[in-house]
């Protein structure tokens, strides 16, 4: 009867594991994250698409994007770290099995039989002795420090498996950032190449009107001095323009001096139309830094079961058996066979209180790693929520810009036909056709702006990498 509780206590110590188990954190209770509606252009729940750059409707981005998740060094690492991390939690699963280990030891010997008493029993001096052996050593779980390492590196595992999600967003965001960029920097040069040709022809006509006495020369130096201010501004652009292509090339993999064969205009990108928003309950799920986060705080609480079980006894089962003789065909004969078993019990009774603050040191660590996920969650809502707001007033300055290109382009018309009638002179028309070329900058940054906005949002909400087809597929 008392055998049979020893039994059944030994099984059910070995069932368990110390320390405390790992729940996942609760979501957020909150279910908007602005403190008005949404604006119409959101679909509040609608799921996010895994491939959500195709949404922009530009064949060229997509390629960009399809050779870069190919290609991108960044993403080879994370893929590569994954690998190690999976590995390493097999690696440590094998704690959990016996250590079988066999050994096979020939030794050529002579003994002093003048001096010690023969080792052979036939008392020949000399003789080679062959030694073979299986040890079996198995360290018993009583406490469940081993399985609790396993949960913290499987833990280790999961933050890998999440950073790599977060670098395939990172990536597919920053290469669709930089076309938009590419896009943008392309209008602009463009709008401020057309008011450098106007003022051009209006310093022409100045000094037609100079030579022929009808301005004064202060007239020709503020028209220079603005084509010249005008000048100014191209090369700035032309250089973030390169720069952004040479970005463009090294996040495809290749070298900067290597040619793309995309280049991107605002006008082949398309702006979004019902843009979907996870609720904040779902966005937890989502984010790989709330994951990864949230893998970091499981790592934590099963370190806490690793350092209580140190503080206990630790259990250790050995066997051995083997043989020895002078020759192979008699290593098993009898005689020549041994074997042993045993078992061991240590229990720590003084280091110095190493073990002790090991685990109020490994409870500090949960407590950090509760509120190192908390800052995420919080600052993951705040993210969807100043995306948000970014694009519902980057709609309004997309319509207002359309408003003043549209009054630019009405004012343009009606000089011409004031020039035509003889009451304006052409200057006051490359004053028009300069007014309305600003106003197609500021239109064509305004919309880039929301297309980047655009695409941040899909960051800011995971970018859809739950949705990811599975191989084959």
């Amino acid at each position: 009867m008392r055998t049979g509780i020893l039994v059944m206590t030994f099984f059910g110590l070995a069932a368990c594991a110390v320390g405390p188990n790992f729940k996942p954190p609760q979501s957020p209770q909150a279910d908007r994250y602005m403190a008005a509606d949404l604006p119409k252009p959101f679909a509040t729940g609608a799921d996010v698409p895994y491939e959500w750059w195709k949404i922009y409707h530009c064949p060229a981005l997509d390629a960009l994007v399809d050779t870069a998740l190919q290609a991108n060094p960044t993403v080879t690492a994370a893929q590569a770290a994954l690998r190690q991390a999976n590995e390493l939690v097999k690696v440590q699963r094998a704690t959990l099995f016996p250590t079988v280990q066999a050994a096979y030891e020939p030794s050529r010997q002579k003994n002093a039989v003048g001096t010690l008493a023969p080792t052979l029993s036939s008392a020949q001096p000399e003789f080679t002795l062959q030694t073979a052996q299986v040890s079996v050593s198995y360290m018993l779980d009583v406490f469940g420090g081993n399985r609790r390492q396993i949960e913290s590196v499987q833990a280790q595992a999961d933050e890998q498996r999440y950073e790599l999600e977060a670098a395939y967003l990172t990536l597919t965001s920053n290469v669709v950032t930089a076309a938009i960029q590419e896009a943008s920097l392309r209008a602009q040069i463009k709008a401020n190449e057309d008011i450098v040709h106007g003022e051009r022809d209006g310093l022409d006509i100045l000094n037609r009107q100079l030579t022929l006495g009808s301005i004064a020369q202060t007239a020709v130096m503020a028209q220079e001095a603005l084509l010249a201010a005008s000048e100014a501004q191209l090369p700035p652009l032309r250089k973030q323009l390169a720069m952004q292509r040479d970005l463009l090339a090294v996040l495809v993999g290749r070298s900067p001096g290597e040619p793309l064969p995309q280049t991107f205009e605002l006008s082949a990108l398309s702006i979004p139309q019902d843009l979907p928003v996870s609720v904040p309950s779902a966005l937890v799920r989502q984010r790989p830094d709330v994951l990864e986060a949230e893998a970091q705080l499981h790592d934590a609480t099963a370190q806490v079961g690793v350092a209580i079980a140190d503080l206990l006894p630790q259990f250790n089962l050995t066997a051995l058996a083997g043989g020895a003789s002078t020759s192979l065909s008699t290593l098993l004969a009898n005689g020549n066979t041994f074997w042993s078993l045993g078992a061991n019990l240590s229990q720590t009774l003084f280091a110095g209180g190493a073990n002790w603050h090991r685990k109020l040191a490994s409870d500090a660590a949960l407590d950090q790693a509760g509120a190192q996920y908390r800052s995420v969650v919080l600052g993951a809502l705040q993210n969807v929520a100043d995306t948000l707001y970014a694009l519902q007033f980057d709609a309004e300055a997309v319509a207002a810009n359309q408003r003043a290109e549209q009054a630019a382009r009405h004012s343009l018309d009606a000089t011409h036909a004031s020039l035509t009638q003889g009451s304006l002179t052409y200057l006051d028309l490359f004053t028009a056709e300069q007014t309305q070329a600003q106003a197609i900058s500021n239109l064509e940054q305004a919309r880039a702006s929301h297309l980047a906005d655009t695409a941040a949002l899909f960051v800011a909400l995971g970018g859809g990498w739950w949705n990811r087809p599975a191989p084959g597929h």
